[in-house]
């Protein structure tokens, strides 16, 4: 009998210790969701914060093809009131 008692608290010890495991493993596993969780929410706003600067990009650049042809038409138009300046002034 005695033997049979020794087996008995070998298997229950052995059960407890699974229930520990997985007691564990439950933990683990739900820590890992927060991290994944987490993680994605980190995608979500840099993929945002990407398409912000794409945005400010385009349109930065929109701005900048608007200066480049507002420069060629101020320019000559400034050389010109020089010229008729100097011409004035010489004359």
């Amino acid at each position: 009998m005695a033997r049979e008692d020794d087996i008995v608290e070998l298997l229950t010890a052995i059960r407890e210790g699974q229930r520990e495991q997985l007691a564990k493993q439950d933990e683990a596993l739900a820590m890992q969701r927060r991290q994944f969780d987490m993680a994605e929410q980190q995608f979500q706003r840099a993929v945002k914060l990407n398409d912000r600067a794409e945005q400010l990009q385009d349109r930065s650049a929109a701005i900048m093809a608007n200066a480049r042809r507002a420069m060629m038409v101020v320019l000559p138009l400034i050389f010109v009131a020089i010229g008729v300046l100097l011409w004035l002034i010489f004359r």
